[in-house]
């Protein structure tokens, strides 16, 4: 095995993140009919982890329609969200949560206050007091839409995505962005969850943050190899350290995540490295954890990790 001490990050990747956190995010209008089903109303809360500020949906064609996810609580969202169902007309019928974040849920109490009816109608995987569950496969529907729930955790414990069955298209969540790549809380339900939304074949993606996805399949399918492609780089650095470096790998020598990082990367700037490079090499050591395919042992307070001897050596 060729050792990995020049192997590289993928610089795609890490431009496509970068990219993501710049300022050149392309340009969403604060409210826009997206579709003659879908219109998107955004949370006047960008930043550097929500990109141009999250994406609230209200999805249908007649008098009522369904709002997926509330925003940060930031006013101006109410507001605009108030000012259009006033405008038009409209009232909202479900109001549907991706999962619990606060830049996702944080909307609520502006609602309520708004109409207080709605504080009945709000719907989420292990709600809240006085919420409703969501099931899997649950069907919520409104003149012109029919939704349903899909059970997609990995991004958060209770992640729900949305299936527009009139459109072949996926709210997405914060499981797949519109730009750069999402944190993962459990990597092996995610990219379970991954599969399970590329199984739906939906072609468009409403994510809650970033552009619209003309092609779903193939972002869905680009989230997969950057998270596999991370595991077999990980993998082969704790590898051809056991291999190369004169040591039992289960006498917990090991490596540390900083020292696997710079056996892959090299020297990598500090605000990357502690925001993006860090996370997600943790993300992918816990689900080879979990596999048993590596251990670890504390040393002085540092966590090492090692490759577990019985493993099938990956290729």
């Amino acid at each position: 095995m060729a050792t990995l001490a020049n192997v590289k990050i993928d610089r795609a990747f890490w431009k496509d993140y970068l990219s993501a956190q710049a300022s050149q995010l392309p340009h969403l209008d604060d409210v826009e009919d997206v579709t003659d089903r879908v219109v998107r109303v955004m949370g006047g809360n960008p930043g550097e982890m929500q990109l141009q500020g999250t994406n609230t949906f209200l999805v249908g064609t007649g008098k009522a329609r369904i709002l997926i996810d509330t925003g940060e609580g930031i006013p101006v969202w109410a507001e605009r969200l108030v000012e259009i169902l006033k405008e038009r007309d409209l009232h909202i019928s479900h109001v549907l949560l991706t999962h619990w974040h606060g830049d996702h849920t944080g909307g609520i109490p502006d609602l309520v206050a708004y109409d207080a009816t709605l504080a009945d109608r709000i719907y989420k995987c292990n709600p809240d007091p006085g919420q409703h569950d969501i099931e899997d496969g649950q069907i919520f529907a409104v003149e012109g839409v029919t939704i349903k729930a899909l059970f997609t955790p990995g991004h958060a414990v209770d992640h729900m995505c949305f299936l527009l069955e009139e459109e072949n298209a996926l709210f997405t969540g914060d499981n797949v962005l519109g730009h750069g790549f999402t944190v993962i809380e459990d990597l092996a339900l995610y990219l379970q969850s991954l599969d399970r939304m590329a199984a739906q074949g939906c072609i468009i993606g409403y994510p809650a943050h970033g552009v619209r996805i003309e092609n779903l399949p193939t972002k869905i399918n680009q989230y997969i190899r950057q998270k596999r492609g991370r595991e077999k780089l990980i993998y082969g650095a704790l590898l051809d350290s056991m291999l190369n470096g004169g040591r039992n790998a289960n006498s917990k020598s090991g490596l540390s995540t900083r020292e696997i990082i710079s056996k892959i990367h090299g020297d990598v700037p500090q605000d990357l490295l502690q925001s993006a490079i860090e996370p997600s090499t943790m993300e992918i050591l816990q689900m080879l954890a979990d596999t048993r395919k590596v251990g670890f042992a504390m040393q002085g307070g540092t966590q090492r990790w090692f490759v577990n001897k019985r493993c099938k050596v990956a290729t």
